[in-house]
């Protein structure tokens, strides 16, 4: 009996020593940890503030951020069957503990020893309100610690009442709605009051994993979750087993429902958000700042729906690359059977009914369309969750027959796709390769397939796809650099990279303008200046270089107007050895080009520096508006609050073409503006415009012709292997640049003329409509000459032909010699010089 004993002894003492050590571990931590915490009785004085808001010039909304902000609710406002769910899925032991549940938090370790992972969480409701309001989400120990002793000295400041208000209103419960009054109007539309035991339940699940158990995007998964929390609330006595049944068999109807902007500017509205928050850091969302943008509500749709229609027919061309997913089942009761079971392990191992009870609800949740055979709910909440990209909508195939397809559209309504709207889909096999027309619609798409359709101007139904291919557009004011519209590719939804910004590509040919116009700039050529478009080698580093243009072909002795308005490569690389690769850079730069970005090498002519579409769109507003050096901008100003407080206003440089040439200053609509630098001759931008309209007239732009006005003009551009496609052009009022490739950077297969240019022409004929032609008067010191086509010199008076060409008067070129026709020498018997000067 002794040993005994003396066991009892040791294992009493042993206890006592791990107890006391323990409590010196947590006395010691809490020493420690305690001076770097954060104060919580701020939590005290804590206000829940209104969102940043994006708007247009003229004040319509495009963008929104930091809604959780906007719908708080007090204690007394939360309905308690509401409550009993959030209690019975996060902490049901919330009124009975301290702040920290020592059975939660042992749970937890045991879980993670055993498996290295945490299933059942350990955090404590007052511990996630420190969590989310005091301290940073990163997943250490140390985090864990402070987050116990916050949560400590929480419940020793503020009440259950205040915690629970403070958590209700700042959780994450996805689809960006924080707060549980915002994620009943986001999922339902609903005031918080108004929805049913199941909504309730549902959206208290949603906490522990936002985005696994979203009845949107999991709808399968957050019934499993909703039925375990219903089942929790049966087994702590908060419904009874009659509320319990018929609550579990509720089917799922959640749905998506956003605040809808006025202008769809996603790009421009991200770009803003940004800004907020570099400038104001966290407090952007909830400080009330409104951010009110250059953007032109008329203009920004233009843009959006011509780099669509354009990405749209770019694609058409290239061929059908099939569905974007196969095989969905058509009811949420199959759905549910497919289900991936991994992290729902905490609720299926509570009882094997969860399961079953999911399934119950799963199949009350049958939805019957007219026209189609047997149950859709999964159909119709895949449709759901699928977003729309641009114009197309997602659509899943009901039926494919032989030249007709049936669809069910995300409205619930069946439509049918005819021959004409389906017949175009031959099999992509390469940028420029396509198979065979298809035979039948059954060849493109099966039931259950997940395809786009995209509606017609009749309002019939086609087949689409998202485009391979992407783009950019960007629209500036030439006189202020105010960027007046900018979508930066095909749709936010589908990418949010902005290749307006972000996207350094290859400019190819629109870049030529400037070589040019430094040419002229500087007096060594004129747009009557003959330079040989021939064969040229270079040496490039280790390797030869053999330029050539577009066409393959060469045209010989070529004045500047042809070779610009045809595009040619080789006479723009004379152009630039002429010039001088050092002069040409510094002059570049003038236009906003960083000389860091230009490559050194006469591979610069042709447009090899990686530019993004808003730097080449403002080199061309330098173009535009006379030759100023303005820069783009986006931010007109910045308020705060209803009283609309000025925070910040914007101040840019402005182009004054009518301004003396001391001037600095000039006012425009009552503002005083700083005149921005003058860059370039006026009269040789004038003499430029003039060439970029053969572009337009009789070079690679003659599509832009239809437009039938003659204050447009511009220059198509195409890289190497046509990876690029770019069109940059302008009047007096508008710049826009176009830019169409590949993210992956592989070949779109076709030039700038095809695949940039449409979707210029269609943008600017909506924004010109109803507007004259806006052209630069020409200078007063501008003059015209008759040339010799050939060669290029001015012609006297007594000599006949030639053309008529516009010049620098400082910069006139050479008269041609009188010659005397080859018949009349003969006739004559000279056998001079054959000119006029020889003979008198």
């Amino acid at each position: 009996m002794k040993w005994i004993k003396t066991l009892l002894f040791s294992a009493f003492w042993l206890l006592v020593s791990l107890s006391a050590a323990a409590l010196l571990s947590v006395a010691g931590a809490a020493l420690y940890f305690a001076p770097g915490l954060p104060d919580v009785r701020q939590l005290q004085d804590f206000e829940l503030h209104t969102p940043l808001r994006i708007f247009t010039r003229d004040g319509k909304l495009i963008g929104e951020y930091g809604e959780e902000r906007r719908m708080p609710v007090t204690f007394d406002e939360i309905p308690e069957d509401f409550l009993q769910a959030l209690l019975a899925a996060e902490d049901a032991a919330f009124f009975d503990h301290r702040g920290v549940d020592p059975k939660g938090l042992a749970r937890a370790a045991l879980e993670l020893a055993s498996s290295g992972d945490i299933q059942s969480g350990g955090s404590t409701i007052t511990m996630q309100v420190a969590r989310n309001y005091l301290l940073t989400l990163d997943r250490t120990f140390t985090r864990k610690i402070r987050e116990i002793l916050l949560a400590l000295q929480m419940e020793r400041i503020l009440n259950k009442e205040e915690i629970l208000e403070l958590y209700v209103n700042k959780i994450f419960l996805g689809n960006r709605a924080y707060g549980i009054a915002a994620a009943a109007e986001v999922y339902y539309n609903k005031p918080l009051d108004e929805l049913t035991l199941a909504q309730k339940a549902m959206i208290a699940g949603l906490p522990k994993a936002p985005s696994s158990f979203n009845p949107l995007a999991n709808p399968e998964r957050s019934l499993i979750r909703r039925n375990w929390i219903l089942y929790r609330m049966r087994e702590l006595g908060y419904i009874d087993q009659a509320t319990y049944e018929a609550t579990v068999k509720e089917p799922t109807t959640a749905r998506r429902y956003v605040a809808q902007v006025e202008v769809d500017a996603d790009y421009v509205a991200e770009m803003a958000r940004q800004y907020a928050i570099d400038r104001f850091g966290d407090d952007a969302y909830t400080g009330g700042y409104r951010i009110h943008t250059t953007l032109d509500s008329e203009l920004q749709p233009y843009a959006r729906q011509a780099l669509a229609n354009g990405l749209i027919d770019y694609d058409t061309r290239h061929g059908w690359r099939g569905p974007e997913e196969r095989d969905i089942p058509a009811s949420l009761a199959e759905a549910q059977a497919r289900t991936e079971r991994r992290g729902l392990e905490e609720e299926l191992d509570e009882s094997p009914e969860i399961m079953e009870t999911a399934r119950q609800a799963a199949e009350r949740s049958q939805t019957r369309v007219e026209g189609i055979e047997g149950d859709v709910s999964n159909w119709l909440r895949v449709l759901e969750r699928t977003p729309g990209f641009g114009p197309l909508q997602p659509a899943i195939v009901v039926e494919s027959g032989e030249r007709e397809m049936r669809v069910l559209t995300r409205d619930g309504e069946l439509a049918t796709l005819d021959w004409d709207g389906l017949s175009w889909a031959r099999e992509y096999r390469s940028p420029r390769a396509r198979g065979a027309e298809p035979s039948s619609a059954a060849e493109i798409a099966t039931t259950g397939d997940l395809v786009r359709i995209l509606q017609r101007d009749d309002g019939s139904w086609r087949l689409s796809q998202r485009p391979d291919a992407e783009g950019s557009i960007v629209v500036m004011a030439p006189r202020t650099g105010a960027i007046l519209a900018l979508q930066g590719g095909f749709s936010f939804n589908a990418s949010k990279f902005n290749r307006a910004v972000q996207a350094q590509r290859q400019s190819g040919s629109i870049f030529k303008p400037f070589v040019f116009l430094a040419a002229l700039d500087t007096g060594l050529m004129t747009a009557s200046t003959v330079v040989n478009d021939a064969p040229v080698v270079m040496h490039d580093g280790s390797s030869l270089w053999r330029p050539v243009n577009s066409s393959g072909d060469f045209l010989g002795p070529t004045r500047l107007r042809v070779a610009l308005a045809r595009s040619r490569n080789l006479v723009t690389i004379r152009i630039l050895q002429t010039l001088g690769l050092d002069n040409t850079i510094e002059y570049l730069e003038g236009f906003g080009f960083s000389p860091n970005r230009l490559p050194r090498g006469l591979s610069l002519a042709l447009g090899s520096a990686d530019l993004t579409p808003l730097e080449m769109t403002n080199a061309y507003a330098v173009l535009a508006n006379g030759g100023f050096r303005v820069s783009p901008w986006f931010i007109e100003r910045v308020t705060r609050g209803n009283d609309e407080e000025l925070i910040d206003e914007a101040h840019p440089m402005v182009a004054c073409r009518e301004c003396r040439e001391e001037q600095t200053e000039v006012v425009i609509d009552g503002k005083r503006y700083e005149i921005a630098p003058r860059v370039a001759d006026p009269t040789a931008v004038y003499i430029l415009r003039d060439m970029l309209r053969d572009v337009i007239e009789s070079g690679t732009g003659r599509a832009a012709l239809s437009l039938e006005r003659n204050d447009v003009v511009g220059k198509t551009g195409t890289t190497n292997d046509q990876r690029d496609g770019w069109f940059a052009g302008y009047n007096d009022e508008l710049v826009a640049t176009v830019w169409v490739g590949k993210d992956n950077n592989e070949s779109i297969a076709e030039y700038g003329g095809n695949a940039a240019l449409p979707i210029w022409i269609e943008f600017m004929r909506n924004a010109l409509e109803g507007r004259p032609e806006a052209m630069p008067e020409p200078p007063e010191a501008l003059v015209t000459a008759r040339v010799d086509e050939q060669t290029g010199r001015r012609l006297s008076d007594g000599q006949s032909g030639g053309i008529s060409e516009i010049f620098h008067p400082d910069y006139l070129p050479d008269m041609e010699p009188h010659r005397v026709e080859q018949e009349v020498e003969q006739r004559s018997g000279s056998q001079g010089t054959g000119s006029y000067e020889a003979i008198f």
